[in-house]
């Protein structure tokens, strides 16, 4: 990333969530199935984009970990909603690559075996209809 505060902020506005609303209570990490899997647990997920550590997120095996269940959305008393801002992470890594706006037709075509699967499961969470 080369602008880690751009990069934070493209986080916030994809995401469309407010991480400073973030009490550091747990309760994302304590509910999330993967969290022993995790190198950077949901609720530091959430402290590493208010401190704009974007280059540590982005590097995380905690990117690709997350199932993305959203059980830390359904559990977070303050509305934060790190799993979506997961999400946006993930989909700011893909944008740099160059994986930007595809059309229904042409994801078969190029889909990859190595992609994660909760990428286009966020994907598809973001853009149903």
């Amino acid at each position: 990333m080369r602008n880690e505060h751009s990069a934070a902020e493209k986080i916030k506005e994809i995401s469309g969530t407010n991480p400073l609303k973030c009490m550091k209570c747990g309760k994302c990490s304590a509910t999330c199935p993967s969290f022993n899997e995790m190198d950077i647990k949901p609720h530091q997920f959430v402290s590493y984009v208010v401190n704009e550590d974007i280059e540590a997120l982005v590097n995380s095996k905690s990117l690709w970990k997350c199932l993305s269940c959203f059980a830390c959305v359904e559990r977070c008393p303050r509305d934060v909603k790190p799993g979506k801002l997961i999400d946006a992470a993930r989909q700011l890594v893909v944008r740099e690559k160059g994986g930007d706006y595809l059309k229904a037709d042409e994801i078969p075509a190029l889909l990859d075996p190595e992609l994660p699967q909760q990428l286009l499961v966020s994907a598809f969470r973001r853009y149903r209809r």
